[in-house]
């Protein structure tokens, strides 16, 4: 199976309800790890939600950004022997981000300066990640339920019907 099918296999459909599922997710992991912001976003680059203080950052961007930087360290990592890296982390002067796979598809990039710690922000990262993976469990189930279809003699009996009642034989 080529990478890009795997991709369109593993995409979730995120309806209103599982992102503000996942929006309160992010809140409460903000509150608790006293991170500034938390971004989600699709492996493509696509962003889906964020919580937190964003300032002037472009979530299109970023999330662009995020992807590619796992993309690049995905290949590092085969390279190393590794399928890929789930954690990514990067240390400014004033602030920092870490990029964490979260399920198959979906990266979260957290954004913390110097009033938590790398240590906290991992703790709440792993708890949040097991909250989001039921729910990304449940988008799956949600869309391998069988989809009512049609049946194929719909047409000729729906006719059938019309004959009958303008009684046309």
């Amino acid at each position: 199976m080529k990478d890009d099918d795997k991709l369109k296999e593993m995409t979730l459909v995120f309806y209103k309800d599982d992102v503000e599922q996942i929006e309160k997710l992010l809140a409460e992991f903000l509150r608790l790890s006293k991170a500034k912001s938390a971004i989600l976003v699709d492996k493509g680059g696509y962003f889906i939600t964020k919580q937190g203080q964003m300032g002037s950052y472009n979530t299109d961007t970023i999330s662009a950004l995020v992807a590619g930087s796992f993309a690049a360290t995905k290949e590092m990592a085969k390279i190393l022997g590794q399928e890929e890296f789930s954690v990514l982390y990067h240390q400014g002067a004033h602030d920092n981000i870490q990029l964490t796979l979260i399920g198959e598809r979906t990266i979260l990039a957290v954004i913390f300066d110097n009033t938590t710690t790398l240590g906290m922000v991992r703790l709440y990262v792993s708890e949040v990640a097991k909250k989001m993976n039921t729910v990304y469990e449940n988008i799956k189930k949600r869309k391998e339920q069988p989809k009512e279809t049609i049946s194929k003699d719909f047409g000729k009996d729906a006719g059938a019907k019309l004959d009958d009642i303008f009684d046309e034989k």
